[in-house]
C-alpha cells in the first residue's frame, strides 16, 4: 500500500492501517481454539503504533484482555475506557502497587519479597489484589525462579486478599531454539501440576506469544496466548505456524526529500571521510535520521524507496537527515515522498529486510520510531 495520507509540511510520518489490524485479529482468532483467550500486548505505545488508537481498534475487534509493561501504560488504557482485565507484565515498583490495586490491574508477582510488599498494602485496606505468578523457566529475566516457585504458590494461597488469577512463563528462544523451548515448557508443566484443578479452572494459563504459538492440543492446560508482533502484521519467523496466516503489515514509514544536489566525483559524503564518490553523483537529502528511528547501522548499506525505486544510503545516517544516491532516478525534487518501511510503487521494504541491514530485531525497529514522527491513522485502503 503506497503512502496516501500525508501533509506536505510533515517531514517524517508513519501510516497505521487500522482495518489491517481488524483483519489480522480476525485471522488469529479463527486459528485459535475457541477456549483460548486472546491477550493483546500493547506495551511501548502499542509497539510504536500509538496506544489509544490501536487499543481502541483492538477492543472493537474483540480481543479478550490487554497486557502492558507498567502501571502508567495501564492507566492510559483505563482513560480510553477499557474496564476489563489488564495484565502488568513487568515487576511492579513498591511505589506503584497501591495505584495498581486501585486501578483493578492484574499484578504479576515475581518473588516472595514482591508478594509480601503487596500483601502489606492490601491487608491495611478493603481492597483485593488480583495477582498472576510469573515463573522463570530458564530465561533469567523476570519471574520467580522455577525452583522457588512452590514457596510463592504457598504464600499466595495464604493471603485472603489475593485473588490468584493466572500463572505464566516466557519462552526466550521460541523462534530459534525448539529444544530449549520444549525444556522450558516441561518445567512449567511440572510446576503447573502443583496447582489444584479448582485453582486452574479460574486462571489464565499461558506461555506462548506470537513467536512461540504453534498449537493447542485438546488436552492442553493452556487457555490464553499473548499476541504482540503478529497483530501488527509481523510474523516472528518465516517458518512459524502463524506466518501461514499471512498477516498484513499495519505500519509504513515515510519522509520527504528536502534537498536535491549534484556532487563531483571524489566527494566524501556525510561524516565518513574515508569513503568517496567514484562518479559524479546526484543526491537527495531526506528529512529523517536516527532521531526519528533510522539506525546508524543502516549507513552505507540500506535502501529507501523513491519514485518506486531503491536508492542506496550514502554515508552515515545522521540525527535529522539521510543522504540517498538518486543519480539514476530522473526528476526528483524537494517534497517528493520517500518510503523507509512499506510499499511504494511495485516494490516494498519489509520490516525483516530493514532489520537485516539496520542490525536490529522487528520489535526494536517498531518501538524506536520516535515521538517526533507523526502517526497518521488510515481507516480505509484508498
Amino acid at each position: 500500500m503506497s503512502p496516501a495520507n500525508h501533509d506536505a509540511a510533515t517531514r517524517a510520518w508513519v501510516e497505521i492501517d487500522l482495518p489491517a489490524i481488524d483483519r489480522n485479529v480476525g485471522r488469529i482468532k479463527l486459528a485459535l481454539p475457541r477456549h483460548v483467550r486472546y491477550v493483546a500486548v500493547v506495551k511501548a505505545n502499542a509497539y510504536g503504533h500509538g496506544m489509544p488508537e490501536v487499543a481502541t481498534r483492538l477492543m472493537q475487534a474483540g480481543v479478550d484482555c490487554f497486557a502492558v509493561a507498567n502501571v502508567e501504560e495501564a492507566s492510559r488504557l483505563r482513560e480510553i475506557g477499557h474496564e476489563g482485565d489488564i495484565l502488568l507484565l513487568s515487576p511492579t515498583l513498591p511505589g506503584e502497587m497501591a495505584r495498581a490495586v486501585a486501578l483493578g490491574l492484574d499484578i504479576t508477582l515475581n518473588s516472595l519479597a514482591e508478594a509480601t510488599a503487596l500483601a502489606a498494602i492490601v491487608n491495611t485496606s478493603a481492597l483485593t489484589a488480583k495477582v498472576h505468578i510469573k515463573v522463570d523457566t530458564g530465561m533469567g529475566r523476570a519471574g520467580v525462579w522455577h525452583e522457588a516457585a512452590p514457596e510463592l504458590f504457598t504464600y499466595v494461597r495464604s493471603q485472603a486478599r489475593f485473588d490468584w488469577r493466572g500463572i505464566y512463563t516466557h519462552f526466550s528462544e521460541a523462534d530459534s531454539d525448539a529444544g530449549f523451548t520444549t525444556e522450558q515448557r516441561q518445567i512449567f508443566l511440572r510446576l503447573l501440576a502443583l496447582v489444584a484443578p479448582a485453582e486452574k479452572a479460574r486462571m489464565l494459563i499461558h506461555a506462548d506469544n506470537s513467536a512461540g504459538l504453534e498449537s493447542f492440543s485438546a488436552d492442553s492446560p493452556f487457555n490464553a496466548v499473548r499476541i504482540g508482533l503478529m497483530q501488527y502484521g509481523l510474523p516472528p519467523s518465516a517458518g512459524s505456524f502463524l506466518a501461514s496466516l499471512k498477516p498484513e503489515p499495519v505500519l509504513s514509514f515515510h519522509a520527504h526529500v528536502v534537498l536535491v544536489k549534484d556532487l563531483p566525483a571524489g566527494t566524501a559524503v556525510s561524516y565518513n571521510r574515508t569513503k568517496v564518490l567514484s562518479r559524479p553523483t546526484r543526491v537527495a537529502i531526506v528529512a529523517v535520521g536516527y532521531g526519528d528511528g533510522v539506525p546508524t547501522a543502516a549507513s552505507n548499506r540500506g535502501f529507501f524507496l523513491l519514485h518506486g525505486r531503491r536508492c542506496p544510503i550514502l554515508g552515515r545516517v545522521t540525527m535529522d537527515q539521510t543522504i540517498l544516491d538518486i543519480t539514476d532516478i530522473p526528476d526528483v525534487v524537494a517534497g517528493d515522498i520517500v518510503t523507509i518501511l512499506g510499499a511504494q510503487g511495485k516494490d516494498r521494504i519489509a520490516v525483516a529486510e530493514f532489520c537485516a541491514w539496520a542490525d536490529c530485531i522487528p520489535w526494536e525497529a517498531l518501538c524506536t520510531l520516535t515521538q517526533r514522527v507523526r502517526r497518521v491513522y488510515r481507516t480505509d485502503r484508498t
